[in-house]
């Protein structure tokens, strides 16, 4: 098992670029079902959850060529669903996304239920709701089980602007016969990702980046490459790190529209981002102060679909207004477990008041002393990062792995910006 070492109380300065989207990734790989003829896909992230999803993938005949680190050709030109490994079928949230452009292939498909991060409750109605709508029957018994005779374009409300459940909305309905409209779509830039991607292979999606898609079934697709676009969650934690670290950064290639939200957000915490082309910079000698609302109540931070501020961003923005002079409320509305990690970054020093699932209060900012920590999921994982950059003394980072399904090469990338950090390897004892 990796583990992370960092020497903390090292601002972060220099010029980084980001990895691409993990989360438009996932989709795109699997949209290359969708084909028989070959796509290769570019800026694809080195992460673990997209070598789960290749190997899903391969494992199920897909034809899958590895060009250079960060693309890959995939050649679908038959598909045998032989049973899914459920162990590798667990590892990633984003293995529910061979659902929709399977049951459009093949027209069945049975699956085991997905893993990923332990977040809270993460329904998968949506997906099957609309699937139901295209005319699929659904069994659920441990196994889901999917299957048309033919899917055909409809009227779809989805019940919750689900991400994957758009995307395997949107997968399922490309080649469904008739017209599919899609409204309470989620339209986070990963879904636009797939939605050009599809365009660029054949397929016929207006309305991209709004919450209503307008789907004209296609008979058959055909190849083509897509460039993943950067990574916004990527970016805005390299924002916070910079920050809360009193450093001075440049996220080259950073593609601002998708950050708007994003700096407003850092703007309340006294973080200013500075725009340069397709670049952001973090300026140094920041005064980190909790911008007030008016009349001087205690802010609130709150997250919620697209355009808004992202889920995924919470627990290291949490971190940072651990920094921060000032009090503000988080209100983590979409997952009743992510903010319990929060009991980490008390015993380091920080002033947290846990209000229930949903809600905690920091007041900053909080000295923070070196600890052993333990990474619960992705982004808390990525969060006890900029805790141990900010502490005094040395660090330990156990379960690295989860870090690493979401973000590339971390400790080369802090490293390239100053910091302490290394990776070592511990034996697990027999």
């Amino acid at each position: 098992m990796d583990e992370l070492i960092i020497e903390g109380g090292y601002p972060l300065r220099g010029t980084l670029t980001p990895s691409g989207n993990k989360n438009a990734a996932l989709p795109a790989l699997a949209a290359c079902l969708l084909t028989d003829e070959p796509v290769i896909l570019h800026n694809v992230p080195d992460i673990r959850d997209v070598h789960t999803m290749v190997e899903l993938l391969a494992n199920i005949g897909v034809q899958v060529e590895r060009l250079d680190t960060h693309t890959w050709r995939l050649h679908a030109w038959e598909v045998q669903l032989t049973p899914f490994a459920r162990e590798t079928f667990r590892k990633i949230r984003g293995s529910i996304l061979l659902a929709g452009p399977l049951l459009a292939r093949l027209g069945w498909v049975e699956m085991p239920p997905p893993g990923g991060d332990v977040i809270g409750r993460r329904r998968v109605d949506t997906h099957f709701l609309a699937f139901q709508e295209l005319g699929a029957q659904v069994e659920v018994d441990g196994q889901f089980r999917l299957s048309a005779r033919e899917l055909r374009g409809a009227d779809i409300l989805l019940d919750e602007a689900s991400v994957t459940g758009t995307e395997n909305a949107i997968m399922a309905a490309v080649l469904a016969k008739g017209t599919t409209i899609i409204r309470n779509a989620a339209s986070e830039p990963h879904v636009q990702d797939l939605c050009h991607m599809l365009n660029a292979l054949g397929a016929r999606i207006e309305g991209i980046g709004s919450n209503v898609l307008t789907i004209h079934g296609v008979e058959r697709l055909r190849g083509g490459e897509f460039t993943i676009s950067p990574d916004h969650i990527e970016v805005g934690s390299y924002i916070a790190l910079a920050a809360m670290t009193r450093g001075e950064i440049r996220i080259q290639n950073a593609a601002p529209h998708h950050l708007r939200m994003i700096r407003h957000v850092f703007s309340r915490l006294g973080v200013e981002v500075l725009v340069d082309g397709e670049d952001v910079i973090v300026p140094a000698e920041q005064r980190l102060q909790v911008q007030p609302d008016i009349g001087g109540a205690i802010p609130t931070i709150a997250d919620a679909p697209w355009p808004a501020f992202p889920a995924d961003l919470m627990s290291v923005t949490i971190v940072l207004a651990t920094q921060v002079e000032g009090t503000v409320l988080f209100h983590e509305k979409m997952f009743e477990s992510r903010l319990y990690f929060v009991d980490r970054l008390i015993a380091l020093g920080a002033r947290i008041v846990l209000c229930d699932p949903h809600r905690c209060l920091v007041q900053g900012p909080s000295p923070l002393q070196g600890d052993i920590l333990v990474s619960p999921d992705i982004r808390a994982g990525m969060a006890l990062v900029g805790a141990a950059l900010c502490a005094r003394g040395e660090s330990i980072i156990r379960n690295v792995e989860q870090i690493d399904r979401g973000y590339e090469r971390v400790e080369e990338k802090l490293r390239s910006l100053g910091a302490r950090i290394q990776r070592i390897r511990r034996c697990d004892p027999l």
